[in-house]
């Protein structure tokens, strides 16, 4: 009999009217897990303690996209273009990541999922790139989800290299914080041309694999993003 793994996909709040508020997730994301042969489980932001015991029933967790991170959480002041923050979440998420890394469950952060990995484990973030870094690409890009809009270079040996057979591929890019100062533990695997990081891993764990990109918008048009579902649902399954 086949057994999907079960992958618990994180959540946040979207108000739709005065009558209709609550969970949310992209569908890109469940139906990435479903394609790879994934069971997805969307976990609602309930507080820590309950989060953490439903976290227990799943193989692996996506932490996916959203709202900027709060710089409190890496001891900063807020920056002027910081945009909008759910606390709650931070607080759940950042304390889930901690809990995965502990029970060392395959762990894949995506976009603001990579940035609270960062955070959780010590490091800090770029909270507006264009003032921040000048010199930074178009990193929100004005294209839709599931199209590239530039290079990232892939670290030999890393994860991602073996899973993309190449030190050279094209992501899309929907954000404007990034990573800043590295958390102890991870190590950068993928760059973009004006030195961003885009993305870690921590060699030392079963799988903990952050990306900046959006891997979920682009599986069913590249075979690369739909090898990196694989290998992450594959690695769940053991």
């Amino acid at each position: 009999m086949y057994v999907r793994p079960i992958i618990g996909i994180t959540s946040t709040l979207v108000k739709l009217n005065e009558l209709s508020e609550g969970v949310y997730v992209h569908q890109d994301y469940y139906r990435g897990i479903e394609k790879c042969g994934g069971l997805p489980l969307v976990l609602p932001l309930t507080e820590p303690e309950l989060f953490q015991r439903t976290l227990d029933f799943c193989d692996g967790v996506i932490f996916t996209g959203g709202e900027d991170v709060d710089p409190a959480h890496y001891g900063a002041e807020p920056h002027q273009q910081l945009g909008p923050t759910l606390k709650h979440r931070d607080r759940v998420e950042v304390e889930a990541i901690r809990y995965v890394r502990n029970l060392d469950k395959p762990l894949l952060g995506i976009c603001r999922g990579a940035q609270v990995l960062n955070v959780a484990l010590g490091g800090t973030l770029y909270q507006d790139l264009p003032s921040e870094l000048p010199h930074a690409l178009q990193h929100l890009q004005k294209a839709a989800r599931g199209v590239d809009s530039h290079w990232v270079h892939v670290s030999e040996g890393s994860r991602l290299h073996q899973v993309f057979d190449s030190t050279k591929v094209r992501v899309n890019s929907f954000h404007h914080q990034a990573i800043r100062d590295l958390a102890r533990g991870l190590v950068v695997t993928a760059t973009a041309s004006d030195g961003v990081i885009e993305a870690v891993e921590d060699p030392n764990s079963t799988y903990t694999v952050g990306v900046q990109w959006h891997p979920e918008s682009m599986w069913a048009t590249d075979d690369n993003m739909l090898r990196l579902f694989q290998d992450f649902v594959d690695q769940c399954r053991r």
